[in-house]
């Protein structure tokens, strides 16, 4: 049987799927759909990501806005990362893998 859909990837989809492929990027999404996330929140939640990474990770969502970066005017100040409007249309998303996740424990 051949491919009907088997057109190249539109620009917009490539550089969704782009920026969505990279290591670590679906989990700090996961992390940052309940609200307001700061960097070592997002270190204790992901375990063993290296700093460098996750700071790179951060960035390129922040360059792509999904994320915003607020810095907090407390003190001391601090930075909390937040999904923007745009990162909150992720959301959709990450509860299909939460349950995808969940239907599929136990199986390989």
């Amino acid at each position: 049987m051949r491919c009907r859909s088997c057109a190249p990837l539109p620009k917009e989809v490539r550089r969704a799927a782009d920026l969505l492929e990279r290591r670590w990027t679906v989990s700090i999404l996961y992390v940052s759909h309940e609200g307001a996330v700061r960097f070592n929140e997002f270190q204790q939640a992901l375990g063993s990501i290296p700093p460098a990474t996750l700071a790179q990770r951060l960035a390129d969502l922040e360059e792509a806005g999904v994320l915003e970066r607020a810095v907090i005017d407390a003190r001391p100040p601090y930075v909390e990362y937040r999904l923007t409007r745009r990162g909150r249309q992720l959301r959709s998303l990450m509860n299909a893998l939460s349950r995808f996740a969940e239907t599929s424990a136990g199986t390989a």
